[in-house]
């Protein structure tokens, strides 16, 4: 977790995991110096069974119904998988922004 580890238990997950992370967000988050090599893609229903206070979706259309949430808060960020460098990076750049507003909180 680049942002936030002092601060929350970060989980993450998919509701149609490939199982692998994507080889392009590797790559561009190596350029950030963060090393996502050994990350996992995991399905939702691996995760801990357990109330979190919040779930934050990616904007898959899934309500994740399985999660035990407090709050539930939909970021609508697109799957940058099919796009070209320059976009994947500005879909890091958002989803960065974000992650930062939400720890402010």
């Amino acid at each position: 977790m680049m942002h936030g580890k002092e601060k929350i238990l970060a989980f993450s997950a998919g509701s149609k995991p490939s199982g692998t992370v994507n080889p392009q967000a590797i790559s561009l988050m190596k350029e950030l110096n963060y090393d996502l090599s050994t990350h996992k893609s995991i399905q939702v229903d691996k995760l801990p069974d357990v109330e979190i206070d919040a779930m934050i979706s990616m904007g898959c259309g899934d309500s994740c119904p399985t999660i035990r949430a407090k709050e539930r808060i939909e970021w609508d960020i697109p799957d940058p998988k099919d796009m070209e460098d320059h976009d994947f990076k500005e879909v890091i750049k958002n989803i960065e922004r974000k992650v930062l507003d939400f720890l402010k909180k």
